[in-house]
């Protein structure tokens, strides 16, 4: 059949339509007509330019055969109510980005590697009420997507900035403290164990005094780095302030805290900062306390492990130490 007499016969309110395909061929919108089989009667010339395929080697064949990105199994469900309801069905980006992978052919500027796609599905009634074809119109959303994916992108780095210490890439203390304030609950509902240590670096002044406040920054993100390498995604750690981390080991009685206390003590000690020409040295002090029903407030506990570190302090430093 030419192109030009070439037309799709639709069912509008009982009555029969005619539309030329010149008038399908000229929307920016995908528009393909399929029969039960799923094979393709109609594919207008933006399906033809985004697919890279002609309408004469699509036309006849199977769209699974040509477009293997297509999950039969869920594309055949999905079109269920089309035939059975006669009622439209609808695929949208968010739920899946794309029916047909498309590239993105936008300007260079486009940041998609694909074409995003809502897709309207219709049945096409025949004048005697059987639905044995139906209508695929797929839009190209990319652009919205960008944009919406763009702002969530966005408002997920702001919610990031507002948790993480930015010198570190730890919680800050503001964070950390209303998730400390969480696990204080949980820990009181539960009763299961959970130990506060607190640590902070030996003589810090001394170095910020003698290399200079960078490598005192250095030496607090090395300290950092070797804090997340000790504790489990399960733990909550953070940087409580200056040269000071504040960690929770959750489900950990205090002997079980013991063993990380003293790997993360061993590491810094062991640990060499370079800087300028310079290495840098040093050690930590910690103070650990478990959780105990006698706590009156998150607060409590973590002024229990704040006075073990004192004593770590005051006994030479180096060390841990365990409130009692």
């Amino acid at each position: 059949m030419n192109a030009s007499t070439r037309t799709l016969t639709q069912n509008t309110e009982g009555t029969a339509s005619q539309v030329p395909l010149e008038l399908l061929d000229s929307i920016e919108v995908g528009i393909a007509v399929l029969d039960r089989n799923f094979t393709v009667q109609v594919w207008n010339k933006f399906l033809e330019n985004h697919s890279a395929k002609k309408a004469q080697s699509v036309i006849g064949g199977s769209i699974f055969s040509h477009f293997s990105e297509i999950d039969e199994a869920w594309l055949r469900t999905k079109i269920d109510p089309v035939f059975n309801l006669k009622s439209p069905v609808f695929i949208i980006w968010e739920q899946r980005p794309f029916l047909f992978k498309f590239t993105c052919n936008r300007p260079v500027t486009c940041a998609a590697e694909f074409m995003y796609q809502n897709v309207t599905i219709f049945p096409i009634v025949e004048n005697n009420g059987r639905v044995e074809r139906f209508c695929m119109l797929v839009y190209d959303v990319t652009e919205q997507a960008l944009g919406k994916l763009g702002m969530e992108h966005l408002n997920e780095e702001l919610k990031t900035a507002s948790r993480v210490d930015g010198l570190t890439g730890l919680f800050n203390r503001r964070y950390w403290q209303e998730r400390f304030d969480e696990m204080y609950k949980l820990c009181v509902r539960r009763g299961k164990p959970s130990t506060a240590l607190m640590l902070d670096i030996d003589h810090f002044k001394r170095i910020n005094d003698t290399y200079g406040h960078q490598a005192g920054d250095k030496v607090i993100q090395m300290l950092a780095a070797l804090i997340k390498r000790c504790v489990r995604e399960t733990d909550l750690a953070g940087r409580y302030g200056g040269e000071e981390f504040a960690i929770i080991l959750n489900d950990s009685t205090v002997e079980d805290a013991r063993a990380v206390a003293e790997r993360i003590r061993q590491l810094a000690q062991r640990l060499t900062v370079e800087h300028e020409g310079d290495s840098i040295s040093f050690t930590v002090s910690l103070g650990l306390a478990q959780f105990s029903a006698d706590f009156k407030s998150a607060m409590a506990w973590l002024e229990c492990s704040d006075q073990a570190l004192y004593k770590a302090k005051e006994s030479g430093r180096n060390q841990y130490c365990i409130y009692e």
